[in-house]
């Protein structure tokens, strides 16, 4: 059975392997749309240790081998689901990291004039990588109507244990914001 969490709920994760999918439909009156997903592997202090730690479609995993993400969906059909995959192994994360957040941006979503106002049925799946079950999943039920970024969720360590928390929160910096952040 599958944990549905709300903005701002957590769940312990119990896995050393899982897949993260995140998902999106491209409405059929919109022009087309360009998510991305990119995730930063945080330290303690809540930056990259080192800037290969940030995954995203030119930089497809992190040093350590732990987060590998499988590449750009490009997100050209129209009324239809498209999705990006990111695989992480706890077991494997360099001993520095913390926390890895993802965010989702929309490709020039600031020069082209979209939102996630336009994309429909967002949202997160976290998947057992070993028996293909989905355990959770996190679905953006808010209204984006002027965001061109959002941090959809992220990973706390917890002493060795790991937590997902669905988190929600918009931006109109696009990724740009969240380097100057996280770097």
């Amino acid at each position: 059975m599958t944990l549905q969490l709300q903005r701002g709920e957590g769940a312990a994760v119990g896995l050393q392997s899982i897949q993260v999918r995140l998902q999106w439909k491209v409405p059929d009156a919109s022009p087309t749309l360009d998510l991305d997903v990119s995730i930063f592997l945080l330290g303690a202090n809540g930056k990259l240790p080192e800037d290969e730690f940030f995954v995203f479609y030119n930089n497809l995993s992190s040093p350590d081998g732990a987060v590998r993400h499988t590449g750009d969906e490009k997100g050209d059909q129209a009324g239809e689901m498209d999705e990006e995959l990111i695989e992480v192994v706890f077991g494997k994360l360099d001993a520095r990291i913390q926390e890895l957040v993802f965010v989702v941006t929309i490709h020039e979503g600031e020069s082209s004039g979209l939102t996630f106002g336009q994309v429909q049925e967002a949202g997160l799946h976290i998947v057992n990588q070993a028996t293909g079950e989905e355990m959770m999943k996190y679905e953006l039920n808010e209204d984006f109507s002027i965001e061109t970024a959002v941090t959809i969720g992220k990973f706390v360590k917890r002493g060795e244990a790991w937590r997902f928390l669905a988190i929600g929160d918009g931006s109109r910096g696009g990724l740009r914001e969240y380097l100057e952040v996280y770097n």
